[in-house]
């Protein structure tokens, strides 16, 4: 059969641990969104080379309570199945994820992709990255990895398997431990596959950067003991690494040459030509080692060899820049995007921080052709931000925005930010300045928590709509305004565009760069700013 050549990453910027299915001649691929709401990406394929935005399910706080979350915690590694009636969606909700991790998983069901989703049903806090697994009896099971806060112990502390009660809506039985992992160290993102006489138990190692890998065990029984697949793991991009990932020194890890990097936390399903098709995490870095786009999904054809264990078609374990489908189908086109607010609604594009925004906070109505966002706290509050958000997907883009605001004092403003997490953002704001007694642009910035200011306030008319404009040329971002809409300056210095990455942040950091409009009123009063449209184009 002839075969397409598709091109690596299939879902760009911030779609990280994906968990993909297969549903006849459907396609699904479900990916982590962490403290962004609503929760879980599920995009969909025909031909595995074009994939489409269609459903968040998590769209209700009864589901998906954030608020008070902090940066890299909500929404962790869900997992996507279908029983042949009901799609499952398992998911973690962290509370904090440092040594002490607060980590409660949940199971919603819908009998269609696009819902409605149920209420959550309670599965376990041992630890984050559930999976559910159908087995061919019918019987329901729960594979979760085991965190350890003890001192001296190992904090990824193994795979855990337990029965999933679907009529009684809970965890039954013995939770037992079927497998430690291997000495690539930081075992989860377990998945568990009944393929002929095997169970394969298909699991990330390594950490999310540049050492990630997906390792691959086996039993005949699904409660072990499992063997690791010889050679293993299955895919890496650690290989010809200039130097070995320290863990302890997260600073000076370094990639290899490969073009996907951060290769693991894979899932698997079985092409309609028997074929095998491996989805796994991966990340681009850009100035050497900033993956300014966040953690993406990749595709790997997946072949099984004469001793039935998992192999990459192409042989060897690292990552590859390309893949096969069977299916025909032309590469997708860069996009250019205009939103119009006047249509009375958000874009399935953006999203919010940790919440929904309700009336009060997000509106289309009290000034019919514009979004209303009405000021809240600032952006390093965890709580309450009126603050949309669209992932970057592209090195190349420029974004703008047409504002309207009129503060009357420096705690007011409302613009353009370019937005990592609390900890790291930029952002060029419309505000006030009770010297000068005018409107004025300022550009803000929160790098690893310490706050800093670009440029001296720059005066703009007392009234009219402002146009602001992001230009990023991977890791170079410019800020621009107009007062016209049509003749932009430059505002502030080029800025360090790797700064809005997951390798410049301290800490775990998970998420991805975000151009997102937003409105603070740290007054308390809540004055309103208008945004009349947004344009989002991928230059590449």
């Amino acid at each position: 059969m002839e075969m397409t050549i598709g091109k690596n990453p299939v879902l760009k910027g911030f779609n990280p641990d994906p968990s993909i299915l297969r549903v006849k001649d459907d396609f699904y691929i479900a990916t982590s969104t962490f403290e962004w709401f609503p929760g879980v990406q599920i995009h969909h394929s025909k031909d595995l080379l074009n994939w489409e935005l269609v459903t968040r399910p998590l769209d209700r706080v009864s589901q998906l309570d954030m608020k008070g979350c902090g940066s890299s915690c909500g929404v962790w590694a869900p997992c996507l199945t279908y029983d042949g009636k009901l799609f499952y969606l398992v998911y973690t909700v962290v509370r904090s994820k440092d040594r002490w991790k607060d980590t409660h998983n949940y199971i919603v069901t819908s009998p269609s992709i696009q819902g409605p989703w149920s209420e959550p049903h309670y599965v376990n806090s041992y630890g984050f990255d559930p999976s559910l697994f159908h087995d061919d009896d019918g019987k329901k099971w729960v594979v979760t990895m085991n965190t350890d806060l003890r001192k001296g112990k190992n904090r990824f502390a193994g795979i855990i398997l337990q029965r999933w009660d679907e009529e009684k809506g809970m965890s039954v039985g013995e939770r037992e431990l079927i497998w430690k992992g291997t000495d690539i160290g930081l075992t989860e993102g377990p998945h568990l596959y009944h393929i002929g006489k095997y169970y394969y138990l298909f699991c990330a190692e390594g950490g999310t950067s540049y050492c990630h890998a997906e390792s691959v065990a086996r039993s005949a029984s699904i409660h072990g003991p499992y063997e690791t697949m010889p050679g293993n793991p299955l895919v890496t991009s650690n290989v010809g690494a200039d130097e070995k990932y320290d863990y302890g020194n997260k600073p000076y890890e370094k990639p290899s040459s490969l073009a996907i990097q951060k290769s693991g936390h894979a899932s698997l399903i079985q092409l309609p030509d028997g074929g095998w098709m491996l989805a796994h995490l991966c990340g681009r870095p850009v100035g050497g080692r900033y993956c300014i786009l966040g953690r993406e999904t990749a595709l790997e054809n997946v072949v099984f060899d004469k001793d039935a264990w998992p192999r990459l078609k192409k042989g060897g374990m690292a990552a590859s820049a390309t893949y096969e489908t069977p299916f025909d189908g032309s590469a997708p086109k860069p996009v250019s995007k205009d939103y119009d607010f006047s249509k009375g609604k958000l874009d399935i594009d953006f999203q919010t921080l940790r919440h929904p925004l309700g009336p009060d906070m997000l509106s289309f109505l009290d000034r019919k052709g514009y979004l209303r966002l009405y000021g809240r706290e600032g952006l390093m509050s965890c709580f309450d931000q009126s603050l949309v958000g669209r992932r970057q997907q592209s090195f190349h883009v420029v974004f703008t925005t047409k504002l309207d605001f009129h503060p009357t004092w420096y705690k007011q403003m409302a613009g353009l930010a370019y937005y990592y997490n609390t900890q790291e953002f930029y952002y060029l704001a419309l505000t006030f300045d009770d010297e000068m007694h005018s409107r004025v642009l300022r550009i803000f910035s929160c790098d690893n928590n310490v706050y800093d200011e670009w440029i001296s306030p720059v005066q703009v008319p007392k009234d009219g709509e402002i146009s602001l404009m992001l230009c990023v040329d991977q890791e170079k971002a410019q800020y621009r305004y107009s007062l016209d809409g049509k003749k932009y300056f430059d505002i502030g210095p080029v800025l360090d565009a790797t700064k809005i990455s997951d390798d410049r942040i301290a800490g775990s950091a998970f998420t991805g760069a975000f151009f997102a409009l937003c409105c603070q009123d740290m007054s308390g009063f809540h004055l309103p700013a208008d945004f009349r449209n947004a344009h989002y184009e991928e230059l590449d």
